[in-house]
């Protein structure tokens, strides 16, 4: 015999366990809300998460931070802001302290501090966890008694709300691995193309990023399709071993690797030398020729980047480091400018979902009514977090989405199970 939740939730991530805990102080005491979660342990997103500090939110959060119907996605985040995050976590016990960059992190730098209180509020709200539950099918059903029939691989369920909260295909070795949207799409939702974003870049043998490995440097990348320019954005890149990371390329990442999955042929190019255009640069250059013409070329570029960055740029344009730049000829000296401002990235993918932080795509914002997170084709049903068509850029917003969208849903649903 199934049995029987007035609220379940499916998936009990971050936007999972905010919506529990919003709905059990929506619902009546009596009220039984359960999480049911294909993992063995919650959490592994949360403890993962920047760094292993989890960066909960930002200072300043706002629609432009993410790609979704900004329309929508205004409206939520207005429901439940930064502010209200912090106020939030205060209540938990969890204080936040803010960084430089805006980066809100718990004063621990853990994040276990951040995945323990969540999980302590759970357990003060009765609200019940079970593990290893994997969600096979979810069912609606007419009858008065319960709106949903949920199977799950350790039993079945009936309840009278759901809250699907399963993620999306980012980092599937902590559980999540988009199949809650085939669930979604059984019970009438449409999902859109999925793609990996906030994802490092592997580039090809003919860069010199391996011997960079572990350099960061701050940089404009742009991102161009049939030779228009689809993306450009400013922020620090590190070099690695296998390509570059950091966050201005994580934030470029969902838009070279949308164009690329979806046909397209896109290249990306970064200026090493932002906010310097190429004309900027070659008069530098023309300038050094006649100021320090004794000077070496490469201890000329070191005055603006790292040294080991201006010896690879020098030998990736075949000029030797040790000419001084008095003898640098016109067509060197243009090459050189070029690849400072406009340097070929040869991206040639992703790294792969086990690091991406965050999925493209999903079901899309018009489908659930932005009030309450309720599907819009199917009464009694919320969606929340990276299941949606929404991705924020890094430095926590999209833990500000989950928190929002599961404020939303978990309020909602708590109050119209109290309602019942």
């Amino acid at each position: 015999m199934a049995a029987h939740s007035d609220i379940a939730i499916i998936g009990g991530g971050a936007a999972g366990l905010a919506a529990a805990i919003f709905a059990a102080e929506a619902a009546t005491p009596s009220g039984r809300i359960v999480i049911l979660d294909r993992a063995k342990t919650l959490g592994a997103k949360i403890l993962v998460s920047g760094g292993g500090r989890c960066n909960v939110t930002h200072e300043v959060v706002r629609p432009e931070d993410f790609n979704g119907r900004r329309t929508i996605v205004r409206n939520i985040l207005a429901a439940f802001d930064a502010a209200a995050t912090v106020k939030w976590f205060s209540s938990l016990g969890v204080e936040l302290k803010q960084e430089p960059t805006g980066k809100l992190f718990p004063i621990s730098d853990s994040a276990r501090t951040v995945l323990h209180a969540l999980l302590h509020r759970c357990e003060e709200l009765k609200i019940e966890i079970h593990n290893g539950s994997d969600v096979t099918s979810i069912a609606h059903a007419t009858a008065a008694a319960s709106s949903y029939a949920i199977r799950t691989s350790s039993g079945e369920w009936t309840a009278s709300r759901v809250i699907m909260a399963t993620g999306g295909r980012s980092l599937p070795r902590s559980g999540s691995d988009g199949s809650g949207w085939q669930l979604a799409a059984a019970l009438g939702h449409t999902v859109t193309p999925t793609f990996a974003a906030l994802v490092p870049l592997v580039l090809g043998p003919t860069m010199f990023h391996a011997s960079l490995a572990g350099i960061s440097q701050e940089v404009e990348l742009s991102v161009f399709e049939n030779g228009k320019r689809i993306d450009r954005r400013a922020g620090s890149l590190l070099w690695t071993h296998f390509g570059i990371s950091g966050p201005v390329v994580m934030d470029a990442s969902r838009h070279w690797v949308i164009t690329r999955e979806s046909g397209g042929n896109p290249e990306m190019r970064c200026n090493l030398l932002h906010p310097d255009s190429f004309d900027e640069v070659e008069r530098w250059l023309i300038d050094q020729a006649t100021s320090a013409a004794r000077t070496t070329i490469i201890n000329a570029l070191a005055k603006r980047l790292p040294e080991r960055v201006a010896g690879a740029i020098l030998a990736f344009c075949r000029i030797d480091a040790v000419m001084t730049c008095g003898q640098l000829p016109r067509e060197q000296r243009r090459a050189l400018a070029h690849a400072l401002t406009a340097l070929p990235m040869d991206v040639q993918q992703h790294r792969g979902w086990n690091y991406a932080e965050v999925t493209a795509g999903g079901v899309p914002l018009d489908e659930i009514d932005f009030r309450t997170m309720e599907s819009r084709k199917v009464p009694g049903l919320y969606l929340a977090g990276e299941m949606l068509d929404c991705d924020g850029r890094i430095g926590g917003f999209n833990f500000q989405w989950a928190w929002a969208t599961g404020y939303l849903a978990g309020s909602a649903a708590g109050s119209n199970a109290r309602d019942l």
